[in-house]
């Protein structure tokens, strides 16, 4: 080997040795960047030694796939149970001291105790005041049911405007990607700001993706609607500020096609969105109708002469209310008990045992409790509810109210150990892809100190080559 072939090999030596430092220099410096995956300077043999030729950057196309899926699945299921934890609080604690079915025993147990004492007035005022928690239960169960949806709603509006602001980023950077690979420049920081927005995309609606030449990407949903294809695909939604019983939401279309809500307390949506949707527009509404179908059961329950009697609602002079037979769309927002029965709006609480509209008790016989028999012994009577409610319709009202928790429950139950699976699962699955993509401080720092070695063997080379040159310029001296 020729001393100026020594001399290129160790100019060669230092040129690398510059270039893999800065590399991994820069892995150290962005060791704590999630959004950073891993470079590396690959060589290629030349004539005068090997030479850095390109950056590459750490990547797994299949696991970055499950990534994006498990994020979509595990933030809908998150918010999933979110919602469901929400209408679970309005039953109180685990005791469900809060609940319409608790309420309804309470009252039950003190009707009956009034049946059979029914000269006693204090017994007819505490009747009442159980009534009076009922109403108030399922006025205010309701209220949180349609602020929950109107929450929901909210959420969806700001997710859909960050949906939108993300693929606009998005065209921005693949077209960065698009051009530079085109052109064979370095786009590593491209892809990462790429694969970022992948992430908080898929964490508001589940997508796919397909790589196109030159790295060209285009998204699509989980169910197959384009969200991205060389341009950004309009995502429309118009809010609803107020929801009452009843209140349809406005869809969301993606590329004019309207999104699909989850299923289930495991539900199958993928992403924030579609999750959100669910409560909005299914668990939501479901529990509404029973609410509503329990307020219709009651006031159902103590008609007097086929008008409202214990209970009424608050729609129209209560002369002219009829008992609803079927079904009505915020009945349990607007049910009250009868004013004619509470002392403090100048009403007579013994109305109850004589009878509200019509007088039964024509003897004024200090021991009729006909009335109030018959009423304990609704409690027990099933009764058809509508297939709305999600649960038994044939069946009492105390079962009924019971079922209600129940079905709140198992939903919540599901999603619970849902959530844990797929928590689980994101995160077995983004560890397997940090040990492919993420960067490791030993492998750096010893890959440091085998640069080092390599610029002393360079250093010492060089050195020879200089003190050969020296003296073969005093022999030729």
């Amino acid at each position: 080997m020729s001393l100026s072939t020594a001399i290129k090999i160790a100019q060669s030596s230092f040129s690398n040795t510059a270039l893999q430092t800065a590399v991994a220099s820069n892995n150290i410096a962005n060791a704590s960047n999630t959004a950073y995956n891993r470079r590396s300077a690959v060589l290629a043999s030349a004539a005068s030694g090997a030479t850095v030729v390109h950056t590459a950057r750490a990547q797994n196309d299949a696991l970055q796939k499950q990534n994006l899926l498990s994020i979509s699945k595990s933030v809908a299921q998150d918010t999933t149970l979110a919602g469901l934890a929400r209408i679970r609080s309005t039953l109180g604690g685990d005791d469900y001291e809060l609940s319409v079915s608790n309420y309804l025993a309470t009252l039950r147990d003190n009707l009956q105790t009034f049946a059979d004492r029914p000269s006693e007035q204090s017994l007819a005022e505490t009747v009442v005041a159980n009534a009076v928690d009922v109403a108030n239960a399922l006025n205010s169960s309701s209220a949180d049911i349609q602020q929950l949806r109107a929450e929901a709603d909210a959420d969806i509006a700001l997710a859909v405007g960050e949906l939108n602001g993300l693929l606009k980023d998005f065209k921005t950077y693949n077209d960065q990607v698009k051009a530079g690979t085109a052109a064979g420049t370095d786009v590593n920081d491209a892809l990462d700001q790429r694969d970022k927005l992948l992430s908080q995309i898929s964490e508001i609606i589940g997508l796919t993706t397909v790589t196109r030449a030159n790295n060209d990407m285009a998204l699509y949903t989980s169910d197959g609607t384009v969200l991205f294809e060389t341009l950004p695909r309009e995502v429309t939604f118009a809010p609803t500020t107020t929801y009452t019983a009843g209140a349809v939401g406005n869809e969301i279309y993606i590329d004019g096609v309207a999104v699909e809500a989850g299923i289930g307390g495991n539900t199958s949506a993928q992403g924030s969105i579609p999750a959100l949707l669910q409560l909005r527009d299914d668990i939501a509404p479901t529990y509404q109708t029973q609410l509503d179908e329990m307020a219709r059961a009651v006031i159902t329950m103590f008609q007097d002469d086929n008008l409202p009697g214990l209970f009424t609602w608050m729609d129209g002079p209560l002369e002219s209310n009829v008992v609803p037979a079927t079904l009505t769309a915020g009945l349990a927002a607007s049910i009250i008990v009868n004013p004619d029965l509470i002392t403090a709006a100048g009403g007579n609480p013994m109305l109850l045992r004589d009878g509200v509209n019509l007088n039964q008790n024509t003897d004024n016989n200090a021991s009729y409790s006909t009335l109030l028999d018959s009423y304990a012994a609704a409690f027990a009577t099933d009764m058809t509810f509508d297939v709305g409610t999600g649960i038994d319709t044939n069946t009492s009202i105390l079962n009924f109210s019971t079922n209600s928790i129940g079905w709140v429950e198992q939903l919540r139950s599901a999603a619970v150990t849902a959530s844990d699976d797929k928590a689980a699962l994101l995160s077995r699955t983004q560890s397997s892809l940090q040990n492919v993509t993420a960067v490791s401080l030993d492998e750096e720092l010893s890959l440091l100190l085998d640069l080092e070695q390599s610029y002393k063997a360079s250093a010492k080379l060089v050195a020879t080559v200089d003190e050969m040159m020296t003296a073969l310029l005093q022999a030729a001296g």
